[in-house]
């Protein structure tokens, strides 16, 4: 999408659809909103004074201004209560006007800055969810249908309308960045949605590969035989009884800069999983095309910290493979020999994703990080712990508190859940250094400590366990329903402002 920002005044604008906001209990508009309430001969007013329009949050009004103002429609849209403003309402007003233009059949929408105004948001922040709310609310995955008779076409470009020329370089800064974001979101979304059939580990490695190229990342793929000469053999266990070969992506921003710390993201790439021999229920199991969420978050936070030019050495890592049974297959109860030189014996081939983020954990003591962290679709038990609304973390306490501030920015929020030693005596084995699973109680907790067993020593590391946040059932905002890409923007605004 083209994006533009123009001085003027909205009222002004000759265009398909302009957007206002308002705030809910306002009965008289202000700012941008009140200008153009004044020029259609108080519209607004009498839309609330009818009690047609509230301004609840993501309430939407359409008006028709019959030739009062150059514009062919305006979309009102609602902010909530003022004191619950907050930059996601900004997102969420962003997506829920772009929607409503797009079934408009509109294809230039010109908007107000959602917050800049008396939001009292910085106008570079304010544009930034603004962009990103618009880009991210619009997501439709399309590439596989061959019939779209309902679709309305795309919104090709979108102009932030702002009347002070003196903040427009602001707000374009702004606008870059909430589109670098919103886009690298929307690649993560693309892997998570496609099905296993395409988004294979070689698929995937490809898509990173070509996206390094682009962005200047470098790239290194390791094949199975380069796996298995690393000695990581956790993850091609689990890649045993696939008929798709193991992968490995090695992404790398600002490579060979000693002069920057460098932090590790490391994120599960399991691109399809069956459960193994210790086979899932049929219901539900398409969902487990999305087991490699992680890893597309990754690959999509890596490309936006690349070009936003992030002043840190970051390295991502994401194992790839699928969890298949067969003759080959990993059976309950072997023992394998890990990276590190751990045996663990394999209790559960349905718990392989701490096996392939065991390797890689090990593997990322390699680049001598200041700090790691692993993403991953990990545990049933963190949907029941905390439902629908945040992720597990699990770590290092200094880390986990970046990753809260930067999880209430962006919305990607995340709990911290304890890593007791206690937790450990769960793990033990009769024949092996650990066990890959520890029971039914705090199944996130002992996952996270097994993980744990394989960070490089001495290394401040934190696990996020974003299992059932991957993908959703029912639309919301700007995350339309199947994948979400979460974790591409926690990581890009945790690294940000590292």
């Amino acid at each position: 999408m083209q994006i533009n920002v123009m001085p003027g005044a909205l009222q002004t604008v000759a265009a398909q659809a302009i957007v206002v906001n308002l705030f809910e209990g306002v009965t008289v508009p202000g700012g941008a909103t009140g200008a153009v309430d004044r020029a259609l001969g108080g519209q607004i007013q009498a839309l609330i004074a009818g009690g047609d329009f509230r301004g609840k949050r993501n309430e939407v009004a359409v008006l028709y201004p019959t030739g009062a103002i150059p514009a062919q429609r305006v979309i009102l849209v609602g902010l909530g209560k003022s004191e619950k403003f907050t930059l996601d309402v900004i997102r969420q007003a962003a997506g829920t006007a772009a929607q409503k233009a797009r079934d408009l059949g509109v294809t230039h929408l010109h908007t107000i800055i959602h917050g800049a105004g008396i939001g009292g948001v910085a106008p570079e922040l304010a544009a930034e969810a603004t962009v990103e709310g618009t880009l991210l609310g619009l997501y439709r995955f399309h590439e596989l249908k061959t019939q779209l008779e309902d679709a309305r076409p795309d919104l090709e470009t979108l102009t932030l309308v702002e009347l002070d020329a003196a903040r427009v370089p602001a707000l374009e800064a702004g606008a870059r960045t909430g589109q670098i974001v919103a886009e690298s979101t929307l690649l993560a979304r693309d892997l998570v949605n496609r099905p296993a059939n395409i988004a294979t580990p070689t698929h995937i490695a490809e898509t990173a590969a070509r996206m390094a190229a682009e962005t200047g990342l470098r790239c290194e793929v390791l094949d199975k035989a380069a796996l298995e000469a690393l000695g990581m053999h956790l993850l091609l266990s689990v890649n045993r009884g696939g008929g798709e070969p193991a992968r490995m992506v090695i992404l790398e921003h600002n490579a060979g800069r000693d002069d920057l710390p460098t932090v590790v993201l490391v994120g599960k790439g399991i691109t399809f999983d069956t459960g193994g021999i210790s086979l899932k229920p049929g219901e539900n199991m398409h969902r487990m095309k999305g087991d490699m969420g992680g890893a597309a978050a990754v690959i999509g936070a890596l490309r936006a910290l690349a070009l936003l030019d992030v002043p840190l050495h970051v390295v991502g890592l994401a194992p790839l493979t699928e969890n298949m049974p067969d003759a080959h297959a990993t059976k309950p109860g072997d023992v394998v020999c890990s990276l590190k030189g751990l045996t663990v014996e394999i209790l559960n081939t349905d718990a392989e994703g701490r096996l392939i983020l065991a390797d890689a954990l090990t593997y990322a003591g390699t680049f001598g990080p200041a700090a790691v962290f692993d993403i991953a679709t990990l545990t049933g038990a963190r949907v029941v712990a905390l439902g629908d609304h945040a992720a597990a973390v699990m770590g290092d306490e200094a880390l986990i508190a970046r990753l809260r501030t930067a999880g209430d920015a962006t919305y990607e929020r995340v709990w911290p859940l304890p890593l007791f030693e206690e937790y450990g005596e769960q793990l033990k084995s009769g024949v092996a250094d650990v066990a890959n699973i520890g029971g039914r109680a705090g199944g996130s907790i002992t996952a996270g400590y097994f993980l744990s067993k394989f960070v490089p020593d001495g290394v401040p590391w934190a696990h996020i366990d974003i299992a059932g946040l991957d993908q959703i059932e029912k639309d919301l905002p700007y995350i339309p329903k199947g994948a979400t890409g979460f974790g591409v923007r926690l990581f890009v605004e945790l690294l940000r402002h590292w």
